[in-house]
């Protein structure tokens, strides 16, 4: 397995070695040694998520604050999303940048995101399932959001229609009204 540290470098891009064949194909999806030598954490997974969404849903930006702080492992196993990591710990230099990547079943690829970081996704195909796993369980109390569409953020969502959102995310904040990390 390869991986790549972003232009926010605590977010790494994965991308595994895929053995393929007549008989379809193996790879390894996650490593905790390769993954501890890429983030420099050691950090437990605790929950894994599985969602699927139609082409348009962007789901986003949310976050969990401390002590519920969670960090991501993503990836897509059908279709394509381009994932979105945003930097929200007041105290980092990249405060308020953000990065992404395309992510899809072809592609293989994964991407972490640290605590300290919002996250969202737009579906690019007709469908796309999406698998998470979860350094911190799902605590309603301390989720938050950051509007997909702040202007002081700017992400470039590489997608030209309307997106559909939840109503949660509809009421979304913008960065500047948010709580976020320290």
């Amino acid at each position: 397995m390869q991986f790549e540290k972003l232009a926010i470098p605590e977010v790494v891009l994965f991308t595994p070695k895929v053995f393929g064949d007549e008989r379809g194909f193996f790879f390894e999806s996650f490593n905790q040694n390769v993954f501890e030598q890429a983030t420099g954490t050691a950090l437990a997974f605790v929950q894994d998520n599985h969602s699927k969404s139609v082409r348009g849903v962007l789901r986003g930006l949310h976050y969990q604050l401390p002590p519920h702080a969670q960090g991501k492992l993503v990836r897509v196993v059908q279709g394509a999303v381009f994932d979105v990591a945003v930097d929200i710990r007041r105290s980092s230099p990249t405060f308020g940048r953000w990065v992404g990547a395309l992510l899809s079943a072809d592609n293989q690829q994964q991407l972490w995101i640290p605590p300290g970081f919002a996250h969202g996704f737009v579906t690019l195909s007709d469908t796309a399932e999406f698998l998470y796993k979860t350094t911190d369980f799902y605590a309603p109390g301390a989720e938050r959001a950051i509007i997909w569409n702040d202007p002081t953020i700017g992400v470039d969502w590489g997608y030209d229609g309307t997106p559909v959102l939840s109503g949660k995310d509809q009421q979304a904040l913008p960065l500047a009204q948010a709580e976020v990390f320290g």
